[in-house]
């Protein structure tokens, strides 16, 4: 199917939903790959196959038209959390261990790190209240950081070691888009200069951007999203003032999410000493970046077309550009994760494999993300998600929770400056409006821990964490 620019549906849309969170918030000519920062399906060495299971709903969804722009600005948050959330430990970054996976002398987490979340997250090795009903977690789990989480409630239902800093790889890109996309109409032209494209690193995943040629705002993105791109990475770091700023500007994003394992070196996530996050911080990125319309809608593009180079004379082509996430897309012999809706994947040589993903099951919204199994099975990460998917929607109204995604700060400063009302119908209300939220699975907001009402500007919300999100994405009918 010829497409120019913006992949169209070969599907008829469903009318269902998606429930989520409501707003809380270089080769200069020829292409060079950067040293293990590869997410290419050819060279990716870990990813995941699910046997048996019923093919993904997503084979081909459209990224957004160039006609929604409003949708960029980034909602304020409304939530507000109670202190026990907002537990920090917030040592300075440190430098990961550099050994990737596979060694027989392999490393050990941390004795200590972060309890942001709960002092539980902040423990080594599997966090599970296992129990009467809740089944055991799967048994070929070798990522040395994973994490299942609700993604409306914030209840983190199973971890370990959830605030392990790590080299991340591409999905730092999920951070880089949460910062940067929402700065740029995606109809906004932009002709490449060869000095934007000269700091891509040797062994970088690239989408084949050309000097001298003119792309969309929208062109580039899908080239970030799909194709895993640090060419377009580049450029729209430049376009956003240069490498420099925009690494400023995901740290300073970061830490508005109460992202404190991440320390960003670099915008495309390729290695660079001291560049860590952790299966917990990618968590709250990808729950923040989800928020944005045009976020979610990339993140679930299968395919799409991408320009050609412009040759003098000649009409502009077209190629064909496919996702990396194999749980999406079904390639090099992956099952596709039924109900699946993104997020990032990524594989550098000092990052070994990580996968941030979500996906829905019965009106129930989970975000699993795993980081460097050192297992032999081929696409480890995506198999071990999987598995972890599974046990989470079977696990999910039955376990305990070990701990909880925080609110970002702006939350926090808008719960210290608000008035509380009278108790009694504070408590009354809340209580119906959770009940109303979880019955629908939309709302604004539900009660706060203990229940209060809470002046945000000039309305007045029934807020707490469980943050419901509009409509994830369109998807196929069932096969």
């Amino acid at each position: 199917m010829t497409q120019d620019q913006t992949p169209k549906a070969s599907r008829n849309h469903e009318t269902g939903r998606l429930s989520f969170i409501s707003p809380v918030s270089r080769p200069a000519r020829a292409p060079r790959r950067r040293g293990g920062s590869s997410d290419d399906p050819k060279t990716q060495p870990n990813g995941p196959r699910t046997a048996g299971r019923i093919p993904c709903t997503f084979l081909t969804v459209p990224a957004l038209t160039a006609s929604v722009t409003a949708s960029l600005k980034r909602t304020t948050a409304v939530a507000v959390v109670s202190a026990a959330f907002l537990t920090a430990s917030v040592a300075a970054p440190a430098v990961a261990d550099e050994k990737p996976g596979n060694k027989p002398d392999k490393p050990k987490p941390p004795a200590t790190m972060s309890q942001v979340g709960g002092a539980r997250l902040g423990e080594a090795g599997t966090q599970v209240n296992l129990g009467p009903g809740v089944p055991a977690l799967p048994k070929k789990l070798s990522g040395r950081s994973w994490i299942v989480t609700d993604a409306e409630s914030g209840d983190v239902l199973a971890a370990h070691n959830a605030h392990w800093r790590l080299p991340p790889a591409s999905t730092m890109k999920m951070l880089f888009a949460d910062t940067v996309l929402p700065k740029f109409p995606k109809d906004q032209k932009h002709l490449v200069k060869r000095e934007e494209l000269l700091d891509v690193g040797v062994g970088s995943s690239l989408v084949g951007i050309k000097e001298n040629n003119t792309y969309s705002v929208h062109d580039l993105w899908l080239g970030v999203f799909l194709r895993s791109g640090n060419d377009a990475v580049h450029v729209l770091s430049h376009m956003n003032g240069g490498i420099e700023k925009t690494v400023a500007d995901m740290q300073k994003r970061a830490d508005e999410l109460q992202a404190r394992d991440t320390h960003v070196v670099s915008p495309d996530g390729y290695d660079a000493k001291g560049q860590v996050s952790s299966a917990y911080d990618l968590t709250l990125i990808a729950r923040s970046g989800m928020q944005e319309e045009d976020f979610r809608e990339y993140a679930a593009t299968a395919t799409a077309q991408f320009p050609g180079e412009q040759k003098k004379g000649k009409k502009r082509g077209h190629f064909a550009i496919q996702n990396t996430n194999r749980l999406l897309t079904g390639a090099d012999g992956v099952t596709p994760y039924k109900g699946i809706a993104g997020v990032k994947n990524g594989s550098t040589t000092n990052a070994g494999t990580t996968f941030t993903g979500v996906a829905e099951r019965d009106g129930k919204v989970l975000l699993v993300t795993v980081m460097n199994p050192d297992s032999d099975e081929s696409m480890a990460v995506y198999k071990e998600t999987a598995r972890l998917f599974d046990w989470g929607f079977a696990a999910a109204g039955k376990v305990k929770p070990v701990g909880e995604l925080v609110a970002p700060a702006s939350a926090d400063q808008h719960a210290k400056g608000a008035a509380a009302p009278e108790k009694t119908p504070a408590g009354e209300k809340s209580e119906a409006a959770a009940g109303k939220g979880e019955s629908s699975g939309v709302g604004i907001a539900l009660a706060v821990t203990g229940g209060v009402l809470v002046l945000v500007g000039a309305g007045v919300f029934l807020v707490n964490r469980r943050w419901p999100l509009p409509e994830l994405v369109r998807r196929l009918p069932r096969r």
